[in-house]
This record gives C-alpha cells, sequence and structure tokens, in this order.
C-alpha cells in the first residue's frame, strides 16, 4: 500500500471566502500570475499556486490512480490559520476542518485527513483537536514551524503538546510565511529557501528546547524531508558540544531527540534522500508528494523512492508501512 503524507487540499467553500476577499484585510488575498494561474499572496509573498486537483476531489482520485497511491492524507496549505486572530483562526480552521472531514467520509478507503488548529490561542487549539478527532474522526494536526511570527517552542503551545500526546496523534510541521520574506520576494525565493530555512529552525528549536524530554510521545513529522536538517547533523552536534546554551535544556545529545523525529521525503532529489535514510534509516521517512502544488509530483514521490538502492523492506516502511504504524490504520 502507497501513502502520501503531504499533499494539500483547498476546501472549496474556503478557497471561495478568501477569493471573495474576506481576509484581505489581513494580508491574504488571490492574484493571477503572466500564465492566468489563480495565486493566493499573503503579505506580498506568492505562497499557492491554486491547481485544479487543489479543490477538485474526482481529479485528485485519477491522479493518485495514475501515480499507483493508494491513500492521501489531506491537510490546509499555507498560509494555514494563525495569520488570523485566534477567533477567526478558529472560524477559518473549523471551515477547513469540516470540508476535510465530510471528503474523507466520502471516501474512506483513499483520504484521511489533517486537522488544522488557531494555535495562537492554545485553548482554542485544544477544543478544536478535540473536534477534529473525537466528532470528525481526523487523523492528525498540522501546525507552522511558526506560528504568524510566535517560536514553535514557544511554551504558551505546549499545554496543546500535552493534549496531542495525550491524543497520540501525529503533529505534521508545515513551513509558514518565514521571518523576514521581505528580502525573498523576488524569484519565488520565499517556497524555493526560506521554507526550508523555517523548518530547520522549527527542528532545532524542539530538539533544544527540551520539548521531547518534556513530551517525549509525540509524534513530530517534519515536512520537506527537514528541510537542510539531514545535511546539518554534524554542525548540529558539534554546537552542541561547544556552547552551553544548547546544552541547558536538553539531557542527552541533540541526536537523541533527532532520532525520534519523522521526515517526510518531498524532495524527490535522490542524493539528499539518501542522506537522510543514512541518519534516520526507513523506521523515520514517510513518503510526500507536495501535490497538487506546481512544484510537488505525485509521480516521482513514488519512484523517488523505488528507485533508491535501499533494501525493498525498506522501500515498503517508506512508501506506506510507517504511515500507517503513526496513523494506526490497522483497517487497512
Amino acid at each position: 500500500m502507497i501513502i502520501d503524507i503531504h499533499n494539500h487540499f483547498y476546501p472549496p467553500m474556503l478557497f471561495s471566502e478568501i477569493e471573495k476577499g474576506k481576509f484581505f484585510q489581513k494580508g491574504l488575498k488571490v492574484e493571477t500570475d503572466s500564465l492566468n494561474r489563480k495565486i493566493i499572496v499573503h503579505r506580498g509573498t506568492r505562497v499557492v499556486t491554486i491547481t485544479e486537483p487543489m479543490t477538485h476531489v474526482e481529479m485528485r482520485l485519477k491522479d493518485m490512480k495514475k501515480a499507483g497511491v493508494d491513500i492521501q492524507a489531506l491537510s490546509l496549505s499555507v498560509p494555514g490559520v494563525d495569520f488570523l486572530d485566534p477567533g477567526e483562526g478558529l472560524e477559518y480552521a473549523q471551515l477547513s476542518n469540516n470540508e476535510i472531514a465530510e471528503v474523507c467520509r466520502r471516501h474512506p478507503d483513499h483520504f484521511v485527513g489533517i486537522a488544522s488548529v488557531p494555535m495562537k490561542d492554545w485553548e482554542m487549539a485544544i477544543q478544536e483537536i478535540r473536534r477534529a478527532v473525537h466528532d470528525l474522526g481526523m487523523k492528525g494536526v498540522s501546525i507552522g514551524a511558526n506560528m504568524d511570527g510566535f517560536f514553535i517552542d514557544d511554551e504558551r503551545f505546549w499545554p496543546f503538546y500535552a493534549e496531542v500526546e495525550t491524543l497520540g496523534i501525529p503533529i505534521l510541521v508545515h513551513p509558514r510565511t518565514p521571518p523576514g520574506n521581505e528580502a525573498m520576494n523576488d524569484y519565488r525565493l520565499a517556497p524555493m529557501i526560506g521554507y526550508e530555512m523555517d523548518l530547520c529552525l522549527a527542528v532545532a528549536r524542539i530538539v533544544f528546547s527540551g520539548l521531547l524530554e518534556k513530551y517525549p510521545k509525540l509524534k513530530f513529522v517534519i515536512s520537506h524531508l527537514g528541510g537542510a536538517i539531514p545535511y546539518l547533523i554534524g554542525r548540529i552536534e558539534n554546537c552542541y558540544r561547544a556552547y552551553p546554551e544548547c546544552r541547558e535544556k536538553i539531557s542527552k545529545s541533540p541526536l537523541v531527540y533527532l532520532r525520534k523525529i519523522y521526515f517526510d521525503t518531498v524532495s524527490f532529489y535522490t542524493p539528499a534522500l539518501i542522506c537522510a535514510y543514512a541518519f534516520t534509516k526507513a523506521d523515520k521517512l514517510v513518503m510526500g508528494s507536495d501535490y497538487p502544488h506546481v512544484i510537488g509530483d505525485l509521480k516521482r514521490a513514488v519512484t523517488s523512492i523505488h528507485q533508491l538502492p535501499i533494501p525493498a523492506a525498506d522501500k515498503k516502511k517508506i512508501l506506506g508501512g510507517n504511515f500507517k504504524i503513526l496513523f494506526k490504520l490497522t483497517e487497512h
């Protein structure tokens, strides 16, 4: 069974609200690019190119069949919900979660839902993740590598992490509009480079904050192969030895905590995948496609794993086995 953990769905009702300008005052709007494609723009940075499958389930199902993908975990794309005030963010999240849950209800053999929550108010976030899991049947939660400028390890979020640990669901960490995005508005540098740096910072903060010591059963899945984290393992370890600040909140090597973290395979580049595999082995890699973004690729998500020079049993884990364990899909 082949399962795609990282892909995106824009619920049609939600996209319609964005297109009508409901969130214009919050810096979110829709423009058209030179190829006549609709683009979601956040604070001047073009963050999402809308493709047809992003809002059309039947087209998505056809593409999945062509690529040999059995199941997708649907999640909302950038900018998430935390660019809004908490109350508006809750409304935005509920609209998205309800629509995604309905798609999963209609196609239970092909989709599972990953919820969005308004992280800037941890009580609202807890309220919504409980509703999403218990009432809507969603299997995980997606949060930003930053929450509208708040760091992922900010202690205001720790009660939410405690609740997620209790629920036993995985957390998919996805990049958001990165800090300093003004320097990235040329050449689409935000999605090209900025997102990856956002993820690197998030992983480092998760590790060095002691978050995984406090909540050892948390299951983080970092998108985009962890940004550049697999490439930076040696430097992270060296800095831990060199800088006392890196040892203040953790009692073990950062490698111990890094090995608890999962990475999705949105890269498709063999040397990068091998670098991640060399560190995590197969047990902490889960296949992702970033479909249907214009820089995602559902077919290559699958073929890039099949082509790796690793044992067949490890490929099977990456393509779906690890996902089934993470998301407790014992019924499939």
